[in-house]
């Protein structure tokens, strides 16, 4: 089983000497480094992290995008957690590049699994995230017809014009119709948008990939422990 090295950059004393106790038992998890700061992190962490675990709002007023922001531009994947569901907060660090978001009030056991994701290459999905996204009416975001979106996500994740096409039930002409439509309308909202990488950026920043609605499962469980201390 490949062991996943994490570095937490938190604030909260209690709460890292917890993370460090509690991965301490995880046989596939293994702490590399904590930190107050990012500053901090970048400067003492042995080695670069599988993930980072990241404090949405640190003490030192750091601004949580630029957090995000600095971390992946160095290579680590961003999982961010927090006390309280910030709804602009939680779409503002996908689209910076964080890989997950999620709240303190989770289990551990779903923390794990978070990670597990975002060490894969994944994003870590959560109610809040989903609500997040749901909530976000800002007029970066384009509003996409159903067809649209759902041509988006099949080319995006991968598939060639014709899959996505033969995916969604139309021909591969009005495929490429509806991903023009697409750039036109992320051009429109001011995210130009090209190529197919820049399509699977705006898949994941937008949230427009499967998610689990804030009213399905993955909520916490309150006879499991916290990552609040």
């Amino acid at each position: 089983m490949p062991v996943i090295s994490v570095s937490v950059v938190d604030d909260d004393r209690m709460l890292l000497d917890g993370m460090a106790a509690w991965l301490g038992s995880v046989p596939d998890l293994r702490l590399l480094g904590t930190a107050a700061t990012v500053d901090q992190l970048l400067d003492t962490e042995p080695g670069r992290a599988d993930v980072v675990v990241l404090d949405l709002l640190l003490a030192d007023g750091s601004a949580p995008v630029e957090n995000v922001r600095r971390l992946v531009a160095t290579g680590r994947p961003v999982l961010v957690v927090s006390v309280v569901p910030h709804v602009v907060h939680g779409v503002d660090v996908i689209r910076a590049g964080a890989s997950g978001y999620l709240t303190k009030d989770h289990d551990l056991p779903s923390l794990a699994e978070a990670i597990r994701t975002v060490a894969r290459g994944d994003v870590a999905h959560s109610p809040e995230l989903a609500f997040a996204w749901s909530c976000d009416e800002r007029p970066d975001r384009p509003r996409l017809a159903p067809r649209e979106r759902a041509v988006l996500v099949a080319y995006a994740s991968g598939m060639t014009l014709t899959a996505a096409a033969r995916k969604v039930g139309i021909q591969p002409a009005t495929a490429r119709q509806y991903l023009d439509r697409v750039k036109a309308k992320y051009c429109e909202a001011g995210r130009p948008t090209y190529t197919k990488l820049d399509l699977a950026d705006r898949v994941r920043e937008d949230g427009l990939h499967r998610y689990p609605s804030a009213a399905a499962g993955g909520g916490t469980d309150q006879s499991s422990s916290t990552l609040v201390p």
